[in-house]
């Protein structure tokens, strides 16, 4: 229970990958009960290793990755469910004179249905990413030969021959990109036409890149299941390490829709520096929103957004025209957050108190018995 008793949460993130447990995780270490609901998959959890992300070492899986930040949200007491979130609904909070001729219709919260549950939150934190296009068989694993991620896998290719998977423009760029790291680049068409611009197409021109027409009919691992080639219709095998499919991606707006967010056109929600959407209370981050899919990058995005629902919703410092409407600041009124949050940070081994000085008292009388 928050510490306002109409919701049952004060924050609601739908979306468990690195920039939805990021905020949740801010949200509930600066006070405000934080529930995380999560479908489960995502690009994260695809990741056979973790690239570029300091601290985190390469042998890391995408699984293990979200796991530990799952423990860390409920180890400072938010709540992580494996759910499906149907529908989310803001509650009308009545109407309040606007700076037009009619009054504005106030939101105080929303109503988050999953499956049979139905719960109400102050706030919502959108997190719910976006699907890479596949493109169809024959192909290796992903993660052995088949990679989303240009910035974060180009390191694994260098001096390496790679295929890059599409027709369009986007396919042409990353192939002129991956120059960058090897000399043996090949655009593979599989048997369609390239619609890439003119401009693009006297690039690759100009780029010493293949580009070939035929479709992949099979394709060969190694012992370890890495792609070693790939076998085309006239007949001839192209020797690769892997490469990237382009063939663009689907962001997953049913929510944000639902709630009439705005959206830029090329696809994303649209938000501010902190999350914040065109629909007040509700906030957006991760690959939903504009800017580079990268991990760092969505976890940035999640500690400002939680920092900034926690300026939203903090009780104090209460302003000028709320203390003339409810009074001073009673000392009964303080610390602003819920019992069982209190609790959780009391008993915490992060906590200033107790847990951390008896681990290192125990550390000192281990260190006294070696002596």
């Amino acid at each position: 229970m928050t510490t306002n008793d109409e919701f049952d949460y004060d924050v609601t993130v739908v979306g468990g990958g690195p920039a939805g447990l990021t905020s949740a995780l801010y949200a509930t270490r600066l006070g405000l009960d934080t529930l995380v609901v999560n479908r489960g998959g995502g690009r994260a959890a695809m990741m056979r290793d973790t690239h570029n992300v300091i601290g985190v070492t390469e042998e890391t899986s995408g699984n293990e990755f979200l796991r530990t930040a799952q423990e860390q949200v409920q180890s400072y007491g938010g709540e992580y469910r494996r759910g499906f979130v149907e529908d989310v609904e803001a509650i009308d909070g009545g109407t309040v004179d606007g700076d037009g001729d009619e009054p504005d219709e106030r939101t105080v919260g929303f109503r988050v249905d999953i499956g049979d549950e139905a719960l109400t939150t102050r706030r919502v934190v959108l997190a719910t990413g976006f699907s890479d296009e596949r493109p169809d068989p024959p192909l290796p694993r992903t993660g052995m030969g088949l990679h989303y991620c240009l910035h974060c896998d180009a390191y694994m290719f260098v001096d390496e021959p790679v295929y890059v998977m599409g027709t369009g423009d986007s396919a042409a760029h990353v192939a002129m990109i991956m120059l960058n790291f090897t000399d043996e680049v090949d655009v593979l068409l599989r048997g369609g036409e390239p619609d890439w611009s003119d401009d693009t197409a006297e690039l690759i021109e100009n780029h010493p890149i293949d580009v070939i027409s035929e479709e992949v009919v099979g394709m060969s691992k190694d012992d370890d299941g890495w792609l070693e080639s790939f076998e085309f219709e006239d007949g001839t095998v192209r020797e690769y390490k892997g490469g990237f499919p382009m063939y663009g991606s689907n962001y997953n707006t049913e929510l944000a829709d639902a709630l009439g967010l705005d959206r830029e056109d090329s696809g994303e929600v649209a938000v501010d520096d902190h999350g914040r959407t065109s629909v007040e209370g509700v906030y957006a981050v991760g690959d939903l929103t504009p800017g580079h899919n990268q991990i760092p990058v969505a976890m940035g995005a999640g500690a400002k957004c939680g920092i900034a629902i926690h300026m939203d919703l903090r009780a104090f410092p209460r302003s000028a025209d709320e203390i003339d409407e409810l009074g001073s600041v009673d000392e009964s009124e303080v610390p602003a957050i819920s019992p069982e949050l209190m609790a959780t940070a009391v008993a915490h081994e992060g906590h200033a108190a107790g847990p951390r000085e008896d681990a290192a008292g125990a550390a000192t009388d281990e260190a006294a018995a070696d002596d």
